[in-house]
């Protein structure tokens, strides 16, 4: 599972993967959640498709949170119930984005810990 980071809305705009012949694609968004101290595992927080999905972006955007693209892992995480772990599909996926993530956050905060 292949992605782009985005940081952006102008970079969002632009990345949509081609849809298959004839069947228009839908833009997915999912939302996950990852707390270390409450659990283990990442849990989905929010999906959505279309004008749902533009709104989660949306939302990401506006409040600093890193975007990643991956149609793949967002098709699979799009299927799990709200409030659910992450399922062991995605595990490597998701550890790879996470780990990302907290790199840029304890080079973004100088003062940040991050626990070995």
């Amino acid at each position: 599972m292949g992605g782009k980071d985005l940081w952006d809305e102008r970079v969002a705009g632009a990345e949509t993967a081609a849809a298959p012949a004839g069947r228009p694609q839908r833009q997915v968004a999912v939302a996950l959640h990852h707390d270390a101290a409450e659990s283990k595992s990442p849990r989905v927080v929010a999906t959505g498709r279309g004008s749902v999905a533009e709104q989660i972006l949306q939302m990401a955007f506006a409040s600093g949170v890193p975007v990643r693209t991956d149609s793949d892992l967002a098709e699979v995480l799009a299927a799990v119930e709200l409030d659910t772990v992450i399922p062991v599909e995605a595990f490597v996926a998701v550890a790879e984005i996470l780990a990302y993530v907290y790199r840029a956050n304890s080079r973004l905060m100088p003062d940040a810990t991050v626990a070995p």
